[in-house]
C-alpha cells in the first residue's frame, strides 16, 4: 500500500522540484513542504512567501480530494507568527485542478503549530540565510 501511494505521489514531488521549489522538510504528518524562492520578499522582520505542501496521503474533503496546496503568507520573524493571505488546494499532481481556493480579506497573525507547514516555513524563512 505504501509503495503504491509513494508511486502515485512521486510525480507531485518531481513537479515541485522541476519548478525550482526549495524543499524545506516534512511536516509531522510526513507531508513534503517547499518554498518558492522567487516569491520571497523581505521587509524588516516580515517575510512574504509562497509555500507548497504535497500531501503524503490525499486529503478527502466535502469539496473533493486535495493532493497538494499552496499558501501565500507573511511571516513575522520577530513575533514568531504568520498570516495566511491565500490557500489553494489542488486535486491533481500537476496542480491544474483547483478543488478549493480561500482568500482571507483581512489576514490575522497567529502562532504556527509545531511540526506544521507554517512552523517549517517560519524556521526556514526566518533563519539568517537568504533563500
Amino acid at each position: 500500500m505504501r509503495l503504491l501511494l509513494a508511486l502515485l505521489l512521486a510525480p507531485s514531488v518531481l513537479h515541485a522540484q522541476k519548478r525550482k521549489w526549495t524543499d524545506i522538510g516534512t511536516t509531522s504528518a510526513g507531508n513534503h513542504v517547499f518554498v518558492d524562492p522567487r516569491s520571497v520578499k523581505r521587509t524588516g522582520n516580515l517575510v512574504a512567501a509562497t509555500v507548497r505542501v504535497v500531501f503524503t496521503a490525499p486529503v478527502q474533503t466535502a469539496k473533493g480530494t486535495w493532493m497538494s496546496s499552496r499558501t501565500m503568507a507573511t511571516f513575522d520573524c520577530a513575533a514568531k507568527k504568520l498570516a495566511a493571505k491565500e490557500n489553494v488546494y489542488y486535486g491533481d499532481a500537476k496542480e491544474t485542478k483547483v478543488v478549493e481556493k480561500k482568500v482571507n480579506a483581512q489576514p490575522g497573525y497567529s502562532v504556527a503549530l509545531g511540526g506544521s507547514m507554517g512552523a517549517l516555513a517560519m524556521q526556514y524563512l526566518c533563519a539568517d540565510k537568504k533563500p
